[in-house]
């Protein structure tokens, strides 16, 4: 990622994802970033920020998305995430049964 948005360093949540951007007219496939933050003082809210590889996608000039989460919001999408993996994972465990 050349003209990289977001700052990766060590403490980047996922510095590596597979990802896709979807709009009306295109699907591209690209690798990604993922980082879950907040602000060091006074913290008032969870930042969720996402940025695609723009070389990889020519509809899409390079650009970050970012959502803001309370406290509350940020627990919801962690336990859908949970119980997402959760049944991914007992998917694959069942797979791997047969």
């Amino acid at each position: 990622m050349s003209d990289r948005l977001l700052r990766v360093n060590a403490y980047t949540t996922l510095d590596f994802v597979d990802a896709r951007a979807r709009g009306h007219d295109f699907e591209a496939d690209a690798p990604g970033i993922v980082n879950v933050t907040a602000p060091r003082e006074d913290p008032d809210r969870v930042d969720l920020q996402v940025e695609l590889d723009e070389t990889a996608i020519d509809d899409l000039p390079a650009h970050a998305d970012e959502v803001e989460l309370s406290p509350a919001q940020a627990r919801t999408l962690a336990e859908a995430l949970e119980s997402a993996a959760d049944r991914v994972e007992a998917a694959q465990g069942d797979a791997d049964d047969e």
